[in-house]
């Protein structure tokens, strides 16, 4: 039995140094990432999505506004005041923010949460003054109140204003048709995963509206650790606006987190949105739309670094021999030909979705030349 422990006990800190390592090696990609310019925002968002994301909250503070393309004078600005008299949505926000306690810190003194309160209103309204074509839901303030913990007041108020512009745009709409189209997606996601679950839950008639407060909230409002939730955010910020459906479907598995966010990357890879939507309905969500901007920010953000690269490549290919200029011809479809296998879901790793994620331009975005 001492054998037995002791295996375990080494293995425990073998299992703890490997992962140390990793940390301390994702956490130096992250800084390389950030220190070039411009941004390489690619690589931040494989950062977001692989194990552990993020890692710290001094880390989201400097890379969620680089995720959502927030320019740093729109950063920069103190917010405004907010008059709260009149404004037809505060009767609601104050009911629903004053029903959030249980998403603040457990033994944070009332004081300082009373405060973080009274900042989470003020977010809420501030966005929905500044864009009157945005609707408040309840719901919304599960969301706010995760970037005001983590960026403070007035960080959190400029990645609100960005993301509800973009990723919550359709449930931000004064009906739910959108948010309801968004939903109609997560059946033929669980058919294509588990047929047999899909098929019992068309017997039972248990609809989608399940989901519904996973969706709207980013699934703030269901997890219990506070951990989880940023640690999901991280993978959200850096994807489609509609990997939230697609963590949903996989949430039926009893799997380790990090599991299920790797699972959900991977059926983005072998399901995109566009073989779904057939199915879900025949309109593009708003929110799938306007990611077009990200995406292509994220092809334009690459550091000079690679577009140095990038001509002497091309210099090189013009100074070969004929046979040399065939194989530089041949390196972009071989280079499409490996994106191919990622979106066929021939390998599971989590850098196929990583992959596909970052190379979202191909789909979403107008054709651009991302291979060399």
């Amino acid at each position: 039995m001492k054998t037995c422990r002791s295996v375990g006990a080494s293995s425990q800190m073998n299992g703890q140094h490997d992962w140390d390592s990793r940390r301390k090696r994702k956490i130096a990609d992250i800084t390389q990432a950030l220190s070039v310019s411009p941004v390489d925002v690619a690589a931040l968002r494989r950062m977001a999505i692989s194990e552990g994301g993020l890692l710290t909250d001094e880390i989201r503070c400097q890379v969620w506004p680089r995720l959502l393309n927030v320019p740093s004078q729109v950063l920069d600005q103190e917010p405004e005041t907010v008059e709260r008299e009149n404004n037809k949505d505060y009767n609601q926000v104050l009911l629903d923010v004053q029903r959030s306690l249980r998403r603040f810190p457990p033994g944070m003194p009332d004081e300082q949460r009373e405060g973080l309160q009274e900042e989470l209103i003020d977010i809420i309204l501030r966005v929905l003054k500044r864009n009157p074509q945005l609707h408040y839901y309840q719901g919304y303030h599960d969301i706010v109140v995760t970037f005001l913990l983590v960026l403070g007041e007035r960080l959190a108020t400029a990645l609100v204003e960005k993301l509800s512009t973009h990723h919550l745009r359709d449930f931000m709409d004064p009906t739910m048709d959108n948010t309801k189209h968004i939903l109609n997606y997560l059946m033929p996601i669980i058919e294509r995963v588990n047929p047999e679950v899909h098929d019992f839950m068309q017997q039972a008639e248990v609809g989608t509206v399940f989901a519904l407060s996973w969706l709207i909230t980013w699934f703030g409002h269901v997890l219990s650790d506070f951990r989880h939730v940023v640690r999901l955010y991280d993978f959200f910020l850096a994807c489609h606006p509609l990997m939230p459906i697609y963590f949903a479907a996989v949430i039926p598995q009893d799997l380790p987190y990090e599991t299920l966010i790797s699972r959900a990357g991977d059926l983005f890879v072998q399901f995109p949105p566009s073989e779904l939507a057939k199915e879900a309905s025949s309109h593009e969500s708003v929110a799938a739309s306007t990611f077009k901007d990200f995406d292509l920010a994220s092809t334009q953000q690459r550091p000079d670094s690679v577009l140095r690269r990038r001509r002497k490549q091309k210099q090189a290919a013009l100074e070969s021999s004929a046979a040399t200029s065939v194989v530089a011809v041949a390196r972009p479809s071989a280079a499409r030909r490996l994106v191919r296998l990622a979106v066929m879901g021939l390998t599971v790793a989590l850098g196929a979705a990583a992959l596909a994620v970052v190379n979202t331009a191909l789909e979403w975005a107008p054709k651009l030349d991302l291979f060399p």
